[in-house]
């Protein structure tokens, strides 16, 4: 069907349906960042790739709206002719319902696809409508060549890279659930159940995940539903009688009988499934809404967690000198963007414990740079030019640590205005990555500092500066995050991105983007209260050549060269002889500015 064809088609079930609007979400039942093959709807209705997108479809009009990340992916890919398109930071969802619907619309969801707090917020905006849970999603009627959903295998993550058993972390959580009088806990994030049972997956993208649902009960047990046959004897077995496996089909059954005992059971508004909170409710549970239990926890990584992302990143940055060095190697105009990539990867498989890519690689060239999530194909495979910025934003899933690194470099020799772009951006990661903070701050707190020089210059970018990483889990992790909009108190442990960037629309992006690890507090001398601070874990080099050496005060070059200095004592004996060279000149200290 074309995309014509298959927005009539959903207007036609919509009405068998009596529904005045339906809402499609880039979603799966887990609410899961990125969603296997057989949960992207969005994808298959309206054309659009990225991992952030949501479609509302009425009898007369559509929508589609998705964040500044994807703004212009979203013109390139979604027909203009059959949705009205906006970004989030302009128009929300909710806000556009509410001012299109008539009094007493009927506007249908998939109750498994939408959080409970997003239902309520959507409810409390568009009051004018009513909204009605589907039993059978209109769009999966339609979608007759749908996917068949993942069954990957599941596979211990050993106390080698966990740090911690199953047992302690259970023992804890329990703990507090005991603290809060609930008797159980629904578990509806897989990285949640992954980091609890010390297990990994395959199920989704890039993201070693087994998407499953779990029960945490205050005796420390759980009762895990997940397709018997992802778990073999000696998963079994290492998890122990505590953890009992059942099948997906038992989940709504075993919530129906906590709410026959009444019992007190907490759930993530955020992350719960709608459908999930009103089977609990209809059998008589008592909710207790409240943060994922385990997402804090998880975020703050323990000691063994801590050196396995170090470890990891040696080995990264091992790949990427070897990668850069090659390109450096290529005259402009010969590497298309898929072909660095490939390369790229094709260096990170020659590292240890080594599992894939943590995202789809951006390599964005020249224009492509400015689209903050591009993801080369076929169709926009652009050559790197000379005179052009090679946007490169990538990362690894390593069993000991999860990577995410950005590099711009100049493919020639790059403009003034380029220099002096990058170097703004640069700036601002060192005022960030060497801020010392007082405990209690949150990335809210910091995020204008990595944005100042670019305000400055009456710049900015439309994404936040850092997220959270997770250790051999997602690369987008929470709850920590440096943004407006961040307001979890960093704590020693959290791994986060450092990444301003600026993108010129038509010409060039810039992105410069190190992980940092939140270091354990300490007062200064002098000082009176305690002090966090950032660990860089990265190891990359700067681009020299787009460097403006008159536009960094002598701190900043001092920064630049310890931090290459260590890059270079930490990556050479990784390398072969062509790759040591490259990183020797990639390295070496700044020349002094001339004024």
């Amino acid at each position: 069907m074309t995309a014509a064809e298959k927005l009539a088609a959903l207007r036609a079930g919509m009405a068998a349906q009596n529904l005045s609007a339906f809402i499609v979400p880039m979603a799966d039942e887990y609410q899961n960042e990125y969603v296997p093959a057989a949960a992207r709807r969005v994808d298959f209705l309206t054309g659009f790739t990225g991992s952030a997108g949501l479609a509302v479809v009425l009898q007369d009009k559509a929508a589609f709206f998705t964040d500044s990340r994807y703004t212009l992916q979203a013109q390139q890919q979604v027909p203009g002719a059959l949705y009205v398109q906006f970004d989030t930071a302009e128009k929300l969802p909710r806000d556009w319902l509410a001012a299109e619907l008539p009094h007493g619309a009927r506007l249908g969801y998939d109750p498994w696809l939408h959080s409970v707090q997003s239902i309520e917020l959507l409810r409390t905006t568009v009051s004018n409508a009513e909204l009605v849970p589907v039993t059978q999603n209109p769009l999966d009627a339609i979608w007759t060549d749908r996917p068949v959903p993942p069954a990957a295998p599941v596979a211990l993550h050993g106390l080698e890279f966990a740090g911690e058993p199953t047992e302690a972390k259970r023992a804890k959580i329990a703990a507090a659930l005991a603290k809060q009088h609930s008797d159980a806990v629904v578990l509806t994030d897989p990285a949640s159940i992954a980091w609890l049972l010390n297990v990994r997956g395959g199920d989704v993208p890039h993201t070693p995940l087994p998407l499953s649902f779990a029960l945490l009960h205050v005796d420390a047990t759980v009762d895990w539903f997940i397709l018997p046959r992802k778990c073999d004897d000696t998963v079994r077995n290492a998890l122990g009688a505590a953890v009992r496996c059942h099948a997906p089909e038992g989940f709504l059954p075993q919530l129906r009988q906590l709410g026959a005992r009444q019992a007190k059971v907490q759930i993530d508004p955020a992350g719960c499934a709608s459908a999930i909170a009103d089977c609990l409710m209809t059998a008589g549970a008592q909710l207790v809404k409240a943060d994922d239990p385990c997402g804090l926890p998880r975020a703050c990584k323990n000691m063994t967690e801590r050196e396995g992302a170090r470890t990891a990143h040696r080995r990264d940055g091992a790949a990427l000198a070897q990668f850069f060095a090659w390109l450096a190697l290529q005259p402009p105009g010969t590497v298309t963007e898929q072909q660095a990539e490939t390369q790229l990867e094709q260096a990170r498989t020659r590292q240890n414990l080594y599992c894939g890519p943590s995202f789809d690689t951006i390599a964005g060239s020249g224009p492509h740079g400015a689209i903050v999530h591009y993801r080369a194909t076929p169709e926009t495979n652009r050559t790197l030019q000379a005179g052009e910025l090679f946007l490169l934003d990538s990362g690894g899933q390593y069993r000991d640590g999860t990577t995410d690194v950005t590099r711009t470099v100049a493919i020639g020799t790059p403009t003034a205005a380029m220099c002096a772009h990058y170097t703004l951006v640069v700036k601002g990661h060192i005022a960030l990555a060497g801020i010392r903070f007082p405990v209690g701050m949150t990335g809210a707190d910091l995020d204008v500092l990595a944005r100042q020089f670019l305000w400055a210059a009456g710049l900015d970018y439309g994404h936040g500066t850092g997220h959270g990483v997770g250790s051999y889990l997602s690369v987008h992790e929470g709850p920590q995050g440096i943004a407006r909009r961040s307001r979890t108190a960093l704590q020693p442990g959290m791994i986060l991105s450092n990444e301003p960037g600026y993108y010129l629309p038509e010409h060039y992006g810039i992105r410069f983007e190190n992980l940092m690890l939140v270091t354990e507090p300490t007062v200064p001398e002098g000082g009176n209260i305690p002090m966090l601070g950032f660990e860089v874990l990265t190891l990359a080099p700067l681009d020299r050549a787009l460097l403006a050496p008159d536009l960094l005060t002598k701190p900043e070059r001092d920064w630049i060269d310890t931090y290459h200095a260590r890059v270079r004592a930490t990556l050479s004996e990784q390398l072969d002889a062509a790759a040591h060279s490259w990183l020797i000149a990639a390295t070496a200290p700044l020349p002094t500015p001339s004024t």
